[in-house]
């Protein structure tokens, strides 16, 4: 299959550069070895956008932080409708040492260029955030934190690149890199081979294994691994503002926050792992975050009963403790990015415009014209909790569809879920539908929709119940049958037939 632009991975960073490179007439692809979009790093973060009134402006993440400002992300989810809540963030202090901390973010704010921060008294702080521990005694208010669903932005970049032609193979992992007179030959895939122009390796926490497909490397990615609460919607009024707790040497410190979702997020650690599969959550670091963190900032939040799940994500660390965006030393037409961590996410667009650059340096012969039938975002997706009565009246009218309900916890239909399957990315597993629309997501965790929505994948992709996956591979939600079941343990079908 030839190409011009072959992306390797579908994370954020991999989806922003698919959506930027579909302005032009120029051939994308973007190869993505899980069942589905932003299932690596992207889905498991903080989900906050940074304005930088912290970062090192002298490194790479910190310039690009910088450039993506608030503006252009206001712009870029309202075309791809996806929620954007500019809530602010505040710096918690409790202790008086504290404060030399946040006398120094306030000066690297000035430095940066950040307007409207300001150092809040105890008082300000107990009215900007009445169900915080009575104990604080100031804080650093940050008016221009926001915070977005990072899988809905993955998804609506990715899925604008779709619609502007670009292919997007799921279910693809890339095995082989071949060079020829130092050029990109090929990319061998578990889905057959691709003859690309230029490769972007943007294979986040596997970055540096695709990189060393072509060359030697001077760079490593190791995980760091980090572990979440994420509390039931009773409790999404409780925290008004993004809450940092003291930043650490390795973070900007752990955060609770109110999601556009309507829950609060909190952690998260900080632990640097060898294995880039470790997804386990521990007692002890749980522990450690709520004891340490969450009941420090908010006594009333309790650590279980109404903590609607515990998850852990892995951050893609370079060795550098920076990003590393540039072309392979040795070999022309590869781009490698590595390293992409916090501000990754709030990086993304401006890391998006570098990349489109670097391709330029390599592509010279690509038409770099702008499509004339360019399609602007995508379709706003169909919420039904978001409709009025007289609009979801209208819609159940047209398509009855929308009112049989599967998700009792998060009021998600039967239409909500078709939509998510017939998406240009389509959801074939019970995770991508959940990511898609949120069922599963409530209190009891699919307990009552996932049987239901099993049924609809089934149907809808005319495959057997068997073949339905939690997240794709070999996750099968179902082993076996009933009745084989039964014949295995000395059964017999007159048996079952009586």
């Amino acid at each position: 299959m030839k190409t011009d632009v072959l992306i390797i991975g579908g994370g954020v960073i991999g989806s922003a550069i698919a959506h930027q490179l579909c302005k032009y007439n120029v051939d994308v692809t973007l190869v993505e070895k899980e069942s589905d979009v932003c299932t690596g790093t992207s889905k498991a973060n903080s989900s906050m956008l940074h304005d930088g009134y912290n970062v090192d402006k002298h490194k790479l993440k910190g310039q690009l932080c910088l450039k993506a400002t608030k503006e252009i992300y206001a712009d870029l989810c309202k075309e791809l409708h996806v929620d954007l809540n500019i809530i602010g963030s505040i710096v918690a202090g409790f202790e008086d040492k504290d404060m030399e901390t946040i006398n120094h973010q306030m000066e690297m704010a000035k430095e940066n260029g950040i307007q409207g921060m300001k150092i809040l008294t105890r008082e300000e702080m107990l009215a900007a955030e009445p169900n915080m521990n009575p104990e604080v005694k100031f804080g650093l208010l940050d008016p221009n934190t926001g915070v977005l669903n990072p899988f809905e932005l993955t998804m609506g970049l990715a899925e604008n690149a779709v619609l502007n032609g670009a292919k997007v193979y799921l279910n693809t992992e890339v095995t082989d890199i071949v060079v020829k007179d130092q050029k990109i030959d090929s990319v061998v895939t578990t889905n057959g081979t691709f003859y690309p122009k230029v490769v972007i390796n943007s294979a986040g926490l596997y970055s540096d294994k695709i990189a060393a497909m072509v060359e030697e490397i001077d760079f490593t990615v190791k995980p760091r691994k980090g572990q979440y609460f994420l509390f039931d919607k009773q409790y999404g009024d409780h925290v008004k503002h993004a809450i940092y707790s003291a930043p650490t040497a390795f973070s900007k410190g752990m955060i609770i926050l109110p999601t556009t979702e309507g829950n609060i997020l909190a952690g998260s650690n900080a632990e640097l792992m060898d294995d880039k599969t470790d997804f386990a959550t521990t007692a002890d670091a749980l522990n450690n975050i709520y004891g340490t963190m969450i009941h420090k900032l908010y006594p009333k939040l309790p650590r279980m009963g109404d903590v609607t799940t515990a998850f852990a994500g892995l951050r893609a660390v370079s060795d550098t403790e920076d990003f590393i965006i540039s072309h392979a030393k040795t070999v022309r037409g590869m781009i490698n990015l590595a390293g992409i961590q916090s501000p990754g996410l709030s990086s993304a667009p401006a890391i998006a415009e570098m990349v489109e650059g670097l391709v330029r340096e390599v592509g010279q012969d690509l038409d770099w014209s702008e499509k004339k039938d360019y399609v602007i975002g995508r379709p706003a997706p169909i919420v039904l909790n978001k409709l009025s009565y007289e609009e979801r009246s209208q819609l159940i009218a047209e398509n009855p569809d929308y009112g049989q309900i599967i998700c009792r916890c998060e009021s998600i239909s039967k239409g909500e879920i078709l939509d998510a399957i017939r998406r240009p990315i389509p959801a074939t597993s019970l995770d991508s539908i959940k990511r898609r629309t949120r069922a599963g997501m409530g209190r009891c965790q699919g307990g009552f929709c996932g049987p239901r929505v099993v049924g609809i994948i089934e149907q809808e992709l005319g495959i057997s119940p068997l073949e339905v996956t939690k997240r794709g591979k070999e996750s099968r939600i179902l082993a076996m049958r009933a009745k084989e079941l039964a014949l295995q343990e000395g059964g017999s079908h007159e048996k079952i037939k009586l």
